[in-house]
């Protein structure tokens, strides 16, 4: 309803209005809430909220997706693609290495897993963290004492591991730095805020970039008892209370430092992963995912290089390594990169599903 899909919500939570770059234009799009109890999934199990992780979360999806292919067979065979943002820069990789796991175990393509699109996506802790404070001193967001004293507490050196010196001070130390940032948002640090969450009685004129206040318009539309009807939501009371971040999980079980051997293992098996990070994002920075994937020690077979959407509009930037490994960059786009930079991000997913690497220049029609 933000991002990507078809229909965005208007200011007054009720009606709708079309996405004019939802990537439905460019393939057949699967939403898949997860973990279990995020948005409207539910278990029967309360235990199941209690013990979630990354390995469960891989196996429910890929059970998921066994159960829709046989729902839907006529899909069977056809590529696919696995996609997502932030955190799910664990979820699309592991459940792309359970689909390779028993499509051989099967010795038959059981799911025809072609490739991996994230975006500012949590990928390896160490760099991730490091690359994090480097894009606040970089963006003159704190001053370069704090960095220093960061850096100083929490790391060695950037060549060596991130072994933390001094666990109290560490986070006493980040703590003070992020109340610094309270009056920006941290998710686009050039955004601005939401200063009036009430709904509008008739819906104002709406731009394709997102509006600060959307998150209060969503929750209002997806919480109407008509629409949660509509959607056949399974919800056990006449309202069920729907909300953007789920407060259901209470432990979270298994989380991995990195996931750098899970992206080498699908390069390997010849996947398409492509990476790409909105620049103005401050949770999972640019600087971030540039360290992960440099602790990669990659070949690099396409410098880094502007590329253009369809229009001949600058979208970011973009290298390619060898393995089939692009990284881009979103010019001016936040945490959620379809939201701040819609074209942009349909552009890219066009090229990611395709195949062809990010133009240089802008490409010309012949009139004949």
């Amino acid at each position: 309803m933000q991002e990507l899909g078809p229909f965005r919500v208007n200011s007054d939570g009720k009606t709708l209005y079309r996405n004019e770059f939802a990537w439905n234009r460019v393939a057949n799009v699967l939403f898949l809430e997860s973990p279990v109890g995020v948005g409207f999934s539910y278990s029967n199990s309360s235990s199941d909220y209690e013990n979630c992780g990354d390995t469960t979360t891989a196996a429910d999806n890929y059970a998921f997706m066994l159960n829709w292919l046989e729902r839907f067979p006529e899909y069977k065979g056809r590529d696919f693609y696995i996609s997502g943002e932030s955190y799910a820069g664990h979820y699309v990789p592991q459940l792309a290495h359970t689909i390779l796991y028993y499509n051989n175990m099967a010795n038959q393509t059981l799911i025809n897993l072609k490739g991996i699109l994230i975006g500012n996506a949590l990928i390896n802790d160490e760099t991730d963290s490091l690359g994090r404070y480097d894009y606040f001193d970089s963006h003159a967001l704190v001053p370069a004492e704090a960095t220093n004293q960061i850096q100083e507490l929490c790391f060695y050196k950037i060549d060596q591991a991130s072994l933390q010196k001094d666990q109290a001070k560490c986070n006493e130390a980040q703590d003070e730095m992020e109340r610094d940032l309270e009056y920006i948002d941290i998710y686009n640090i050039y955004a601005p805020l939401c200063f009036d969450q009430n709904l509008t009685s008739k819906p104002k004129q709406m731009s394709q970039v997102i509006d600060p206040c959307s998150d209060s318009y969503t929750h209002a539309y997806m919480n109407r008892q008509d629409v949660q009807e509509a959607i056949h939501a399974n919800v056990t009371k006449l309202s069920y209370n729907w909300q953007a971040c789920s407060e259901v999980i209470l432990f979270w079980s298994d989380s991995p430092e990195t996931i750098i051997p899970l992206l080498r293992e699908l390069m390997e098996n010849d996947l398409r992963v492509w990476i790409f990070s909105g620049d103005t994002d401050a949770r999972i920075p640019v600087t971030s995912t540039k360290y992960s994937i440099n602790s990669m020690s990659l070949s690099l077979k396409t410098p880094w290089h502007p590329w253009l959407d369809h229009q001949g509009e600058m979208g970011g930037f973009a290298q390619v390594y060898e393995g089939d490994l692009t990284f881009a960059t979103v010019l001016g786009a936040g945490h959620q990169v379809p939201s701040y930079k819609p074209k942009s991000a349909l552009a890219l997913v066009t090229h990611f599903l395709t195949g062809l690497s990010l133009p240089k220049k802008k490409l010309l029609m012949n009139k004949n």
